[in-house]
């Protein structure tokens, strides 16, 4: 015994502790696993199901015979810089949430059901509790949503990120019986548009948001919204396949759009086939103040604001006009938003009457 302390790995000393990983290996575990049994109880003891345990190079899922012609669907997103917020705030048990519900609606845009998610978390410095926070915050979507979180992957990348700095990607896989696949080949003029509210943000146009409201304390609050403005930015990308389940159930349901970046002329036009247009109604929706906030405070051109956020509408579907009174039953939240018009070719195919 020379009586020295012990020092750190080389490694450490780059930058990249071994040992922080391991605890946060261990911390995460228990959210992981509990996101297993939610897969095995939808498939009903015949469906899919997770094999293995944590710790394999990969992650395992058996479909079972609960399909007769089944398709995967997959997905892949970020959460771009509402995790700047987060940081500021020192806040990360909702931006994984945010991250699974992303996936799970881009996928829900064709019928899917989410089946399984993986995570890649990237850190400027490891911190366990960090890294746990994030974790469960996935975990507790994938749960949410009945989906199975397999795996992941960690770095830490000390020469990339800065030591409090992260971000994040998600990926998912969903399944649907093929003929059961939405994909808006059966749209027709006439068709009524749905719109599922928002609960603000999601995850798109943070970027303008964060430079407009540079000058306004995360921690205040503010005349109009609920909460604080960290509050009202932070707010949980939220998950509509609860709501659209039913509806997929019945078959019903011809097209459906998630309103993410491009907003609505970006993202309502790639569920309608061609020669096909919507008109919306403005005000059949409630538009959260956080955006009346930064379109005032950034001066923004209200054309410009329908290219970038959601503006309250989150998600939009189609059905016959003859559905009406189902889609009601089903979904009591769905708000008739508008309906499908031949596209005169001579503007955008996505028009907003009475919008100021």
């Amino acid at each position: 015994m020379t009586g020295r302390l012990p020092q750190a790995s080389a490694y450490a000393r780059a930058g990249v502790d071994i040992v922080a990983g391991e605890r946060a290996v261990d911390l995460i575990k228990p959210a992981v696993r509990s996101t297993w049994g939610g897969l095995a109880a939808a498939g009903r003891g015949d469906g899919p199901r997770v094999l293995g345990d944590l710790g394999a190079f990969s992650g395992l899922v058996a479909l079972g015979n609960a399909y007769t012609d089944p398709v995967l669907v997959s997905s892949t997103d970020g959460v771009g810089t509402k995790l700047k917020v987060a940081i500021a705030l020192d806040r990360h048990d909702t931006i994984g949430r945010d991250l699974v519900a992303h996936c799970v609606d881009d996928i829900l845009t064709s019928g899917a059901q989410p089946l399984f998610f993986l995570d890649y978390v990237a850190m400027g410095k490891l911190v366990p509790e960090r890294l746990a926070s994030i974790v469960e915050g996935i975990a507790a979507e994938c749960r949410a949503n009945g989906c199975a979180l397999v795996g992941g992957e960690t770095a830490e990348m000390t020469d990339v990120y800065a030591a409090d700095d992260y971000d994040i990607a998600g990926f998912i896989v969903g399944i649907v019986e093929r003929d059961r696949i939405v994909d808006g080949s059966r749209i027709a003029a006439g068709d009524l548009v749905w719109g599922l509210e928002s609960s603000g943000l999601h995850t798109n146009g943070y970027t303008l948001a964060r430079k407009v409201l540079a000058d306004f304390p995360l921690e205040d609050g503010y005349p109009g919204l609920a909460g604080t403005v960290g509050e009202a930015l932070l707010a949980t990308h939220r998950s509509y396949l609860p709501a659209m389940r039913p509806l997929l159930a019945e078959g019903i349901v011809r097209g459906m759009a998630h309103i993410t970046g491009g907003g609505f002329e970006g993202n309502i036009p790639r569920m309608l086939p061609g020669g096909l247009a919507v008109e919306l109604q403005w005000g059949a929706w409630r538009v959260p103040s956080i955006f009346d906030l930064i379109q005032r405070e950034g001066r923004i051109e209200f054309a410009e604001m329908t290219r970038v956020f959601n503006l309250g509408l989150g998600w939009v579907f189609v059905t016959s006009d003859a559905d009406a009174e189902m889609v009601r039953a089903l979904t009591p939240d769905a708000l008739q938003v508008g309906r499908v018009t031949e596209d005169d070719g001579e503007g955008a195919r996505v028009r907003l009457l009475g919008a100021p």
